[in-house]
């Protein structure tokens, strides 16, 4: 299966933000020369930019657990975007065969739903506030000409990893000797 890679790993190395973090929990911006906080981290993935979290010591990669630690804060503070029930299932896939599938999916029906809030964004810009509030309406024709090509679009990403699934299932029983 093929690894994504992320907004750090595709950036050339010279645009990528270097972010230390201290064994005092500080987190240093070597492009800036401060300390900053979480918050300003939250910022910076608000914003696209590219950066990666070393550790200061061991140089290893901590983007990810700093990436989940915005997410447990903001999740804990405020209205959370995931219920426990979705939680729950996401917990079940670890370990589970299918782990690598489902971050698959998961990845790609959020950069489908990203594509296409940035479609509406776009569009909104030359619409009147009026105009919009009868867009947004779930009972639009766009709009549900939009959502019908959203879940067209996670129709096909399921598909696509359903496929992956079996190709891989055979080339397993092929390399055991047995055939389908």
């Amino acid at each position: 299966m093929q690894k994504t890679k992320t907004a750090a790993e595709s950036a050339p190395a010279s645009v990528v933000r270097i972010i230390k973090k201290y064994p005092n929990r500080r987190l240093y911006d070597t492009d800036t020369s401060t300390y900053i906080t979480l918050a300003e981290v939250k910022t910076l993935v608000m914003n696209g930019d590219a950066f990666v979290v070393r550790d200061a010591k061991s140089n290893e990669d901590l983007t990810r657990s700093i990436l989940l630690q915005i997410i447990l804060e903001e999740e804990t503070a405020g209205v959370p975007m995931f219920t426990e029930q979705v939680l729950a299932n996401i917990i079940r896939f670890y370990g589970h065969s299918m782990q690598g599938f489902m971050g698959s999916y998961l990845e790609k029906n959020v950069q489908i739903f990203m594509d296409m809030q940035q479609r509406m964004t776009d569009q909104s810009r030359s619409i009147s506030p009026e105009a919009w509030q009868n867009f947004m309406n779930l009972q639009s024709p766009m709009m549900q000409g939009m959502m019908g090509t959203y879940l067209e679009q996670s129709r096909n990403a399921l598909s696509q990893m359903q496929e992956q699934m079996q190709k891989n299932s055979e080339q397993m029983l092929s390399a055991m000797g047995l055939k389908r």
